[in-house]
């Protein structure tokens, strides 16, 4: 999209929005070093220097390439990536100095190798931008990307648990140091896929046959899309060993459905399944085992958190009460950045890093972490609303309510609202799939924040899944629901 003289793209907006982003980390990085070493170094700057000289980069791709996307996605999402480089590599400081040597380099350890995925995934997220010009052109390749997308899902479930199994859940290829989860990158495929197919068959789904409680309930004959996908979120819950990759993909459908059709029932319908399935695989593993007795486990842990033989043994419930302690020990206000103990916390550094900021910055910390992701997911909605064609609207509510939901399901596991997951802290955690695929994701909503937002948006374009000839205007009601004027 060409920009407009005249018309304002509010990208000097983004770029102060990052600069004061980056100061922000930079000043989190000298108040870990002045906790941890007794001294801020000369150095303390580097890792946000750094950091600020590739989201530039991107900044300058998205001026040239989608002027007019939205200003406040970039920064939000940098701020979060770059306290979790900060965290990471306040871990490295603290390792060293437990075990008596000098302060590791800004490119060594587990904080030097998340700058380089950084780098990595802002170069994937660029490309997105320069070869996808128009959203629409990714429905052109949706059953391919519905295909790779379960291919994805299930390549973990398939795999030996040497190759594919971490703290219990099959997610992951593992060939030696190489490890990479490829079901981060299938959400975005499904997302697209559902988006199409939903496009297509939005009208057959929006039939009712009944009333009830002034709800309209679809027909039987439509129910056959989502008890699919339901049993194929059980599959991944049993096979995989993990309910919050099954709850995200179920969830992801059921959602991106209510929202093509506007009708409540399939919300119920879905919820009712998914926890009727959840209860059901709870009884057999533990009347029956087999491939449910996993998932059963998993449940008791949760269940008994505090139970002796759980806390004691491989694979019990050591981990969630530690990370609980890590919670209550940082209370309102935290012990500042580099105060804490988070080593306490096993693997703090991937599933439960929420647990190991949140002693050190506290309820209000987290809280205000928490806030900037539901800005992002509030930004990606607003773009669903504004954006014209339908594909666009659920692409980008499906994105967005996916970054959501699986923040709820990481807080959900770390706090012992639901059972522990194996699922990733988006942005924040060590390691390159996640972050290479939720910044795929938020390319994605650029791009189409961008129609949203440009001068397209003020008349004319198309709203079929692929393209086509113009519509007349378009108005929005309810979740977001088209009525086409003849």
């Amino acid at each position: 999209m060409a920009r407009i003289p005249g018309m304002k793209t509010q990208r000097n907006a983004e770029l102060g929005l990052l600069a004061f982003a980056m100061i922000l980390v930079a000043a989190y990085g000298a108040t870990v070093e002045a906790s941890r070493i007794g001294e801020i170094t000369p150095t303390f700057w580097v890792p946000a220097a750094l950091l600020s000289i590739l989201f530039l980069g991107l900044h300058f791709v998205v001026r040239y390439t989608a002027p007019y996307a939205d200003p406040v996605l970039i920064p939000a999402v940098a701020l979060i990536n770059g306290l979790g480089v900060g965290f990471l590599r306040r871990l490295d400081i603290g390792d060293a100095l437990s075990d008596k040597q000098p302060v590791p380099s800004v490119f060594a350890g587990i904080g030097g190798r998340q700058l380089v995925w950084t780098l990595i995934a802002l170069i994937l997220a660029a490309i997105l931008l320069l070869v996808v010009r128009d959203h629409k052109i990714v429905s052109r390749y949706a059953y391919t990307l519905g295909l790779t997308g379960i291919v994805l899902v299930m390549i973990p479930a398939v795999l030996p648990a040497s190759i594919s199994e971490v703290n219990g859940a099959k997610l992951w290829i593992r060939l030696g140091a190489f490890s990479i989860q490829p079901g981060e990158f299938a959400k975005i495929a499904l997302v697209s896929f559902f988006a199409y197919y939903l496009v297509r068959k939005r009208e057959v789904l929006s039939l009712a046959s009944r009333r009830v409680l002034g709800i309209d309930f679809p027909r039987g004959r439509d129910l056959g899309p989502v008890v699919t996908v339901w049993l194929l979120s059980l599959l991944v819950l049993v096979f995989e060993k993990d309910l919050g990759t099954a709850l995200l993909y179920f969830g992801l459908f059921v959602v991106t459905l209510y929202v093509a059709t506007e009708r409540a029932s399939w919300l119920i319908i879905g919820l009712l399944l998914f926890f009727g399935g959840v209860y059901v695989a709870y009884l057999l593993g533990a009347s029956v085992g087999g491939p449910f007795a996993n998932f059963y486990d998993r449940a008791q842990v949760w269940l008994n958190p505090f139970d002796n033989e759980n806390y004691e043994r491989l694979g019990g419930s050591y981990q969630l009460v530690q990370g609980l302690l890590s919670l209550g020990t940082g209370g309102l206000f935290g012990s500042g950045p580099g105060g804490g103990s988070p080593r306490f916390v096993p693997e703090v550094q991937n599933d439960f890093i929420f647990a190991g900021m949140g002693e050190e910055i506290g309820l209000f910390g987290l809280s205000a972490l928490l806030v900037l992701y539901l800005l992002i997911v509030e930004r990606g909605l607003r773009s669903a609303l504004a954006v014209r064609d339908s594909f666009g609207k659920l692409v980008a509510g499906g994105l967005s309510f996916t970054l959501g939901l699986q923040i709820f399901v990481i807080l959900g596991g770390i706090t012992g609202l639901i059972p522990l997951t194996g699922q990733t802290t988006p942005f924040l955690s060590s390691g390159g799939s996640s972050l290479m695929a939720n910044w795929l994701l938020i390319a994605m909503l650029l791009r189409i924040s961008n129609a949203a937002r440009g001068p397209a948006a003020s008349g004319g374009g198309t709203d079929r899944a692929g393209g086509g000839p113009k519509k007349a205007p378009v108005q929005l009601h309810g979740a977001m629901t088209e009525v086409i004027k003849p």
